[in-house]
């Protein structure tokens, strides 16, 4: 997934706004994770970069995309340019990892 999501929309509150847009990306990534594996892989690794736009979008683990939105919208921006891509991988050894979520 690569979106642009608008932070702020008429007749809703911000903070529901971007509570949305998180739900968003939950719902994405449940999603993704219920396809089935190719063969040989065990784990479905995601690849995150956030920021105000594509340009200014830096990498992040899933677990911090919350708060990249959110430091976002601290600074005062209007949109949110997010990029989660899932690709299958391998898990790590002694469990799941904590930056995978």
């Amino acid at each position: 997934m690569k979106k642009i999501f608008p932070l702020q929309a008429p007749g809703k509150a911000d903070p529901r706004v971007v509570e949305s847009v998180k739900n968003e990306i939950r719902k994405y990534v449940k999603r993704e994770r219920r396809k089935p594996m190719p063969e040989g892989f065990t784990w479905w690794n995601f690849k995150c970069r956030a920021g105000a736009d594509r340009d200014a979008a830096v990498e992040c683990a899933l677990n911090d995309i919350g708060a990249a939105i959110d430091a976002v919208v601290n600074a005062g921006g209007t949109q949110v340019y997010l990029e989660v891509l899932a690709e299958p991988g391998h898990r790590p050894q002694g469990g799941s990892p904590t930056s995978e979520g």
